[in-house]
């Protein structure tokens, strides 16, 4: 028992840096997918072509092979074309290859949001004398932010559990230690189990508050939708006209 106590305390060493990493990597994806989906939804052929090449390759490609890429990759591909260029530390790229594999996943979670508000919302803000964009960023961008908020607790849910590929470019996070503990005392069976307790640890609490805050979010859009018929339905018996 012991053994899996120690195994346990080893790999709750990593907490720290993954969830640093997840938590960054969710704000720059989050960030990029913005981007990425305005330019996927755009008018222009070019930015639409860009986006959907950046998206089809990072999900077409494993995380792993990306954060190999990023972190031994480059810098080989530099020092042979006489650029000294070496990582100051390795959570650099790992920041950046989550952060950007994130961001193609968040892309599409954007744009099904943003294609989720109703077309009448933007009619509605154009018909005011607002621009397209102005109407993106004050009405539509943050309705559907909120329809996709549970969206993006999912992703650093996910997140939190794919860092666990950054422990093969030497990033310290929970499986790193473990495996590292193993190599060093040969207890695989307590290591690895005690890697697996701490993400359970850190993702089925987190999975619980999730569902809590859909069933919340679902509650209050139902209400509001009650009672925006209740409005409709006095509206019309007063025998006002209802374009909304």
């Amino acid at each position: 028992m012991e053994l899996y106590v120690k195994g346990f305390t080893i790999a709750l060493g990593g907490v720290p840096v993954t969830l640093f990493v997840s938590l960054i990597a969710v704000l720059i994806g989050i960030f990029l997918g913005l981007c990425l989906a305005l330019m996927k939804m755009s008018k222009f052929t070019v930015l639409k072509m860009i986006a959907t090449a950046y998206i089809e390759i990072v999900r077409g490609t494993p995380m792993l092979v990306q954060a190999l890429i990023f972190a031994y990759g480059i810098p080989q591909l530099l020092q042979t074309n006489n650029i000294e260029f070496k990582w100051p530390h390795l959570i650099i790229p790992a920041i950046i290859v989550c952060g950007c594999n994130s961001g193609a996943y968040v892309a599409e979670i954007i744009r099904s949001g943003l294609q989720a508000v109703d077309k009448g919302q933007m009619e509605a803000a154009r018909s005011l004398g607002m621009s397209h964009g102005l109407s993106m960023r004050l009405i539509i961008i943050p309705q559907a932010l909120r329809i996709v908020l549970p969206a993006f607790a999912n992703e650093f849910i996910t997140l939190i559990k794919e860092t666990c590929v950054l422990s093969y470019v030497g990033v310290r996070e929970i499986l790193r230690k473990g495996a590292l503990w193993n190599a060093a005392t040969f207890n695989t069976f307590p290591a690895y189990i005690g890697v697996a307790l701490v993400y359970m640890l850190l993702t089925i609490p987190l999975s619980k508050l999730v569902g809590v805050v859909e069933k919340k979010m679902s509650t209050e859009t139902k209400t509001v939708e009650k009672t925006t018929f209740k409005q409709r339905m006095f509206l019309k018996k007063e025998g006002v006209g209802v374009t909304w």
